[in-house]
């Protein structure tokens, strides 16, 4: 039987982004795909299991990003570009 933490990081992508030194961004992206295609059931509940473990103890980490944009929580960096309809809405 599997552990909270083994059910949702089965392979332990997760917990190995966070003890990489000076892992960025895109590394992470790239991670949190190959654990997105891991994981068994709902990706929201156990992405919020997640950050709370191990963004609470690490908030700067760009793993920690990942993880919030996976949930939708994170906000655009101040002047970051939007695409789609978005980044169009003000032009005539």
């Amino acid at each position: 039987m599997k552990t909270l933490g083994e059910a949702d990081d089965p392979k332990g992508l997760i917990r190995e982004a966070y003890r990489i030194d000076g892992i960025g961004a895109g590394e992470c992206r790239s991670i949190f795909m190959d654990w997105a295609l891991s994981i068994d059931g709902a990706a929201q509940p156990a992405l919020r299991r997640l950050l709370a473990r191990y963004g609470a103890t690490d908030p700067l980490h760009p793993m920690t990003q990942v993880l919030k944009e996976g949930l939708g929580t994170s906000d655009p960096a101040p002047g970051q570009r939007r695409g789609g309809w978005r980044g169009r809405r003000g032009l005539t």
